[in-house]
């Protein structure tokens, strides 16, 4: 009876939370600042607007604590985004769209980003939505520009 009750309780907690959505990784050869300069001028370069740059790392740093290179790219071009958000409102959760550059613990460089395929799932967007590909395309490119 235990066993059953465990089971069910897993199976209710499994289907109440969302799966996490796979991230892309794109590994760069340069430093996390050096990454995201290039990151920063291909986003500029194709006519998209920078709305933030996050470096956590030195957020970190200002409160006494220690964090490999990590900086935040928050980016996006209503061309692309406007639609989505037409498509459902809700997209507004996920956009502008995000590309973080980070040290791992092996002293690589990543560029990673969420696909967004995944992240506009779960709202009332089909699969198929030209915007979708448009945004994968653009995010493939941008972080391979950068990568380099």
């Amino acid at each position: 009876m235990t066993k059953n009750l465990i089971l069910a309780g897993a199976i209710a907690l499994m289907s109440a939370i969302p799966a996490a959505a796979e991230l892309m990784k794109v590994p760069s050869q340069k430093p996390v600042a050096e990454t995201m300069d290039a990151l920063q001028a291909a986003v500029e370069g194709a006519g998209a607007t920078v709305f933030a740059r996050v470096d956590h790392a030195a957020g970190a740093q200002k409160v006494g604590l220690e964090l490999a290179g990590a900086q935040l790219l928050v980016f996006g071009n209503p061309k692309l985004g406007t639609p989505a958000m037409q498509a459902d409102i809700r997209a507004g959760l996920y956009l502008p769209l995000k590309v973080l550059a980070y040290e791992d613990t092996e002293g690589q460089v990543w560029l990673s980003y969420e696909d967004p395929a995944d992240m506009f799932s779960g709202l009332d967007i089909p699969a198929d939505a030209g915007f979708i590909a448009k945004m994968q395309g653009a995010l493939g490119k941008l972080t391979a520009a950068a990568s380099q």
